[in-house]
């Protein structure tokens, strides 16, 4: 037993749901396994007020893609389960030289994507696409989540404030903590205050001071002010935190001791009518940055915006690394060079490999999506989907934070502003081909011969 339960490469995968694995196994044993199969990453819909989604969590799925891997450890364990005692031979050979052979193709990380639009594709045999499932929706669909509420605040505080991420210790988990930190600067904010993270992905943490600090030192010397003088000591560049006890008064104290010659280069808000509190610090303190926190969100920083705060910027932590899940799923839509649907009601989803076209006009700016079987043909228009893996080979490097964040800056300015409403946006919708309605409806009536037989 490993009590950590710390997640290594070599693990990943074993980073799969049971069923992947048993399905896995019954393809072998009939005798499928290797059959060309295609699986589609989409959501059905968009979550409650979205406009759209930023793709998110391409880098992660592609690392996994190329380290995936059964070790002879592993195989064992499984097998001492149990569970796969009438498991035919093949499926532990199978598993105990698996390595991804397909193709993986994806939409560009930082571009927008609506509901039906497939995220990324897999092209492998069988076998191994189903057990990719459960890894490739756990990365795509949390980090797609977290780049877009990040991209909805920097749409919301404009491309002047400073936005930080400090959802560590709300994200659902540590590894959660560095996939939602990476996200988030993926999707437009400044810079993350996990350390780890941070650093890992070559950025420089950023971060303020915490109450903790304030109270410490205000207890042993007496003084709010012997904790600001201490802290800015060390650190004379960071924010200090002015709303332990009483906010206006410690303002008013700082101003006094600015007067005499005291530098303060940022404050930050936490608590309280951020309103009236922001504009009370910059009438006192019109040189020092405000940061404000606190259960932020897009619609809030647009709501304090309106209002007149004097805001600078902003730490955002619970309600972007939290919330409704983008609730995209993993479908098999083509075995074999046949187009495969799924009948169940309200599981609507179209057969077929599909391709996404976008119309842009002369300025840049979305006019319309057309969702295609992939190899419909191109009319001025631009495919979002690309080959990012070929025959189990990565095509391109990890693309810097820094480019991703600007493709979904750009990605979301061109959309129509009801698209990027803060709290009741309108989501557009992709045209549909007809090749992929009449691929739709053969889907349909192959199925009802299924029922009659």
């Amino acid at each position: 037993m490993d009590a950590s339960l710390t997640l290594s490469p070599p693990e990943y995968g074993l980073l799969t749901d049971l069923y992947e694995l048993t399905m896995a196994a019954c393809y072998v044993g009939e005798g499928i396994h290797q059959r060309p199969a295609s699986f589609e990453l989409f959501t059905r819909r968009l979550p409650e007020g979205f406009g759209y989604l930023i793709a998110a969590g391409l880098e992660q799925a592609i690392d996994y893609l190329e380290q995936f891997q059964f070790t002879g450890d592993q195989v064992q364990a499984l097998q001492d389960t149990g569970i796969f005692d009438q498991a035919p031979a093949e499926f532990w050979a199978l598993l105990t030289e698996a390595r991804f052979t397909g193709d993986l193709w994806a939409v560009p990380e930082g571009t927008t994507i609506f509901s039906h639009e497939p995220l990324l594709r897999v092209e492998a045999p069988l076998w191994q696409a189903q057990i990719l499932e459960t890894y490739l929706l756990n990365t795509i669909n949390y980090q797609t989540l977290v780049a877009t509420r990040a991209a909805r605040l920097r749409d919301a505080a404009g491309d002047e404030a400073k936005l930080l991420e400090f959802g560590s210790r709300r994200a659902f988990s540590p590894q959660a903590s560095l996939w939602a930190a990476r996200a988030a600067i993926a999707g437009g904010l400044d810079a993350t205050s996990n350390v780890l993270a941070a650093l890992k992905l070559g950025q420089r943490p950023s971060g303020t001071m915490a109450h903790a600090l304030v109270m410490a030192v205000s207890a042993l010397q007496k003084s709010e002010d012997a904790a600001f003088t201490a802290f800015l000591k060390y650190f004379p560049d960071s924010a200090l935190l002015v709303d332990t006890y009483d906010t206006l008064e410690a303002v008013d104290r700082l101003a006094q001791r600015v007067r005499e010659g005291m530098t303060v280069e940022a404050v930050r808000l936490d608590s309280g009518d951020l309103v009236a509190l922001s504009q009370a610090v910059r009438e006192r303190l019109p040189h020092a940055a405000i940061l404000a926190s606190g259960d932020l969100n897009a619609a809030e920083i647009v709501r304090l915006r309106q209002a007149g705060a004097t805001i600078d910027g902003y730490g955002v932590g619970t309600k972007l690394v939290t919330g409704q899940p983008v609730n995209g799923v993993y479908k098999l839509v083509e075995l074999d060079g046949v187009p495969v649907i799924k009948g169940a009601p309200g599981k609507g989803m179209w057969p077929g490999r599909k391709q996404v076209f976008r119309t842009l006009n002369e300025d840049g700016q979305w006019q319309q999506d057309r969702l295609a079987l992939a190899h419909e043909a191109v009319t001025g228009e631009v495919p979002l989907l690309e080959p990012v893996v070929v025959a189990g080979a990565r095509q391109y490097p990890a693309e810097p934070l820094g480019q991703i964040a600007a493709r979904t800056r750009q990605s979301v300015r061109s959309l129509p502003s009801a698209a990027r409403h803060p709290t009741s946006p309108d989501a557009p919708s992709a045209t549909v081909s007809e090749a992929l309605q009449v691929a739709a409806q053969r889907a349909k009536d192959q199925i009802k011969r299924y029922k009659s037989t």
